[in-house]
C-alpha cells in the first residue's frame, strides 16, 4: 500500500513541477515580449535612467541624434481601430519618448487633442502642462512637438497655438536647428505643411505606406525608411521615420489594428536596430516613431547614440 501510495505521490509531484515548469515559461515569454512590445500599464526599474539626454554632447544638433517617439501619441481611446498607445503622455516621458504626433483640433477657441473623430480626453493646454512639468523636473531633456491640424478649421490651429505659446521662453519655434544646449529643458515645435512653427521636417514615408497587409511588407518598408533616414541624419531638418501601421480599411489587413501590427514589429524592430548598430560603428536614424513601444525596445533606440 505504502509502495503504491509513494509512486502516486512521486506522479503527482512529477505532473506539478511540469506544470509549474511549463506556467514560468509562459510568464517568462510574455515579460520577455512586453519588454519590447507594450500595452499595459508603465513600470520602470529602479536603476532605469529616465534623462537620457544628460548623455548628449551638448554641440550635437538635435537632427543628428536617435529619438524614440509615438505615433499618434495620445491615442489611448476609441477602440481596437484607434488606439495607438498604451501610456499616458507622463508616463511615455518618464519611458525616454522624446517626439510627441498631436493630432489637434481647433473648436470654439480652443484646441483639444483627438484621433480621427475620437476626443482623446486631453486639451493642448493640458499636454503642455504635462510637458513642462516634466521638463522642469529633468532640465537636460528636450521634447520635439509635431502639431497636426486635424478635422475641421485647420487653418486655425496655428494661429491659436501661437496665441498659447507667445513669449514662453521654454518653447522653441524658430526654424534654425537647435544644438542639444539651446534644446535643453526646451519644447522643440516642429513644422510641416499646415503647420509652420518650428525646426523643419522631413518623413522618410510614402503615401499610404501605413497600410499593412502583410507583416514582412511593412519590415521591408521600415527598412527601406530606415536606410533613407541614416543617409539624411545631422541636417536641417528632423528626419523622421514610422515603424506604426494598420490594416483597418484594408481587404486583406482588415483585422490588422495598430496594436497586432505593433505587437510583430516592435521586437522585429528592436533585433534589426541591434544588428544595425553592431555592424556599423555610427548611426543615427532621427526621430523613430513607434505604436506600443516597450522600455528595451525604447533604450535600443536610445544606445544608438552611444556608437
Amino acid at each position: 500500500m505504502f509502495s503504491s501510495f509513494n509512486v502516486t505521490m512521486r506522479t503527482t509531484e512529477k505532473a506539478l513541477f511540469c506544470h509549474l515548469y511549463m506556467l514560468l515559461l509562459f510568464v517568462g515569454f510574455c515579460q520577455g515580449k512586453d519588454l519590447f512590445f507594450n500595452d499595459k500599464g508603465l513600470l520602470l526599474p529602479e536603476s532605469y535612467k529616465i534623462g537620457w539626454m544628460e548623455a548628449i554632447d551638448d554641440d550635437k544638433l538635435i537632427s543628428d541624434i536617435t529619438i524614440p517617439g509615438t505615433h499618434d501619441t495620445m491615442a489611448l481611446y476609441g477602440g481596437p481601430a484607434a488606439e495607438c498607445q498604451a501610456w499616458d503622455l507622463g508616463d511615455q516621458l518618464r519611458a525616454g519618448i522624446r517626439y510627441l504626433d498631436l493630432r489637434i483640433f481647433a473648436f470654439e477657441n480652443k484646441l483639444y487633442v483627438m484621433h480621427w473623430v475620437v476626443y482623446q480626453h486631453k486639451s493642448f493646454y493640458e499636454v503642455l502642462d504635462t510637458i513642462r512639468a516634466f521638463l522642469s523636473e529633468f532640465r537636460s531633456e528636450a521634447v520635439l512637438i509635431r502639431v497636426k491640424p486635424d478635422l475641421f478649421d485647420k487653418d486655425n490651429v496655428e494661429e491659436l497655438v501661437g496665441k498659447m505659446i507667445i513669449d514662453d521662453t521654454d518653447i522653441w519655434v524658430k526654424s534654425d536647428m537647435p544644438t542639444m544646449a539651446e534644446a535643453r529643458g526646451k519644447m522643440i515645435f516642429v513644422q510641416k505643411s499646415s503647420f509652420k512653427l518650428g525646426i523643419p521636417l522631413l518623413e522618410t514615408d510614402s503615401k499610404d505606406d501605413y497600410e499593412v497587409t502583410h507583416i514582412a511588407d511593412k519590415e521591408n518598408k521600415i527598412v527601406k525608411h530606415l536606410t533613407q533616414a541614416s543617409g539624411d541624419c545631422g541636417g536641417d531638418y528632423i528626419v523622421l521615420s514610422y515603424s506604426s501601421g494598420t490594416g483597418i480599411g484594408t481587404l486583406l489587413g482588415m483585422f490588422l489594428t495598430p496594436k497586432k501590427v505593433a505587437e510583430k514589429i516592435d521586437p522585429w524592430l528592436d533585433q534589426y536596430l541591434r544588428q544595425f548598430s553592431s555592424d556599423h560603428s555610427s548611426a543615427c536614424f532621427g526621430v523613430i516613431a513607434m505604436d506600443f513601444p516597450g522600455i528595451d525596445l525604447i533604450q535600443t533606440v536610445i544606445k544608438i547614440n552611444s556608437h
